[in-house]
């Protein structure tokens, strides 16, 4: 990873944390972006600390917002002129549903825009050997998305709302490998695990108890951010796009997220919402 240069979203805590860490102690210079900018400069601060030869740096954007993705999105692909790894991990989960600035049910826009829109804008300064990687979750199984309610409105459950904003991200990295073919650019999402983080903290109600509660069982961080680490890294899957990872191996997804048709449906409704794409 020396001298290569790594952009990744939700690194300030949890496994997208430990990944900086790692890339960084293996060469890599780490730009991150922040919704929060006391722990962002902690993080940046840590970064230095750890791997001080590289110039790393923060960017600060709430990822919720469709106009925030493309603006902290033009500012990186304004500084960088080229871009090595992309790693989408950014996530939430909300125990009631809520709105963002642009209409959007919060998760859908968190976790699944927000990849789509910063990936489509930093798309340009990524060229041969570049990698992809998006986090995604088992928690997809099960899920099934329904085209005329992708804002669930009829009915919302924060764990299955979740679910489908994972199907999302493995049907986006499906079709994303699907139009990289060629470029020498890979797309690959993985699952890491259940692991105990900060991630569902804020969730509200019953749902933000449950959580805690089952990370008295979960992976750690550092665990659950060896599959992250591994495709942004590793030789040996250099070549491979469009899979699904789970413990540094292939795995395969549900009949859903194989869905090449709901994956090119999904994606063109994404770029009708964003505007990118």
């Amino acid at each position: 990873m020396q001298g290569q240069t790594v952009i990744i979203t939700g690194a300030t805590s949890g496994i997208g944390e430990v990944a900086a860490d790692r890339l960084a102690l293996k060469g890599a210079r780490i730009v991150f972006i922040a919704r929060d900018n006391a722990r962002g400069e902690e993080t940046l601060k840590h970064l230095y600390a750890i791997a001080p030869g590289a110039a790393h740096a923060a960017y600060y954007a709430d990822l919720s917002k469709i106009s925030e993705m493309k603006r902290v999105s033009a500012e990186i692909a304004a500084a960088e002129p080229k871009i090595d790894v992309l790693i989408n991990n950014a996530g939430a989960l909300f125990n009631t549903r809520k709105l963002s600035a642009d209409g959007l049910e919060m998760t859908f826009a968190v976790n699944h825009m927000a990849y789509f829109v910063v990936t489509n804008q930093l798309l340009p300064r990524m060229g041969a050997g570049a990698r992809i990687v998006s986090t995604s979750s088992d928690a997809h199984k099960g899920a099934k998305l329904n085209f005329d309610d992708l804002q669930s409105e009829r009915g919302y459950s924060g764990f299955g709302v979740y679910g489908r904003s994972k199907l999302c991200n493995v049907l986006f990295t499906r079709e994303l490998a699907r139009r990289l073919k060629g470029t020498g650019v890979t797309a690959n999402c993985l699952h890491p695990g259940f692991v105990a983080t900060r991630f569902g903290d804020q969730s509200g109600g019953i749902l933000s108890f449950a959580v805690r509660a089952a990370k008295n069982f979960a992976l750690t961080p550092e665990q659950g951010a060896e599959t992250i680490i591994y495709l942004a890294s590793s030789p040996n899957v250099a070549d491979v796009s469009g899979g699904y990872f789970y413990k540094s191996k292939i795995a395969t997804p549900t009949k859903e997220a194989q869905n090449d048709a709901d994956a090119k449906r999904l994606w063109d409704v994404s770029a009708k919402i964003s505007g990118v794409g």
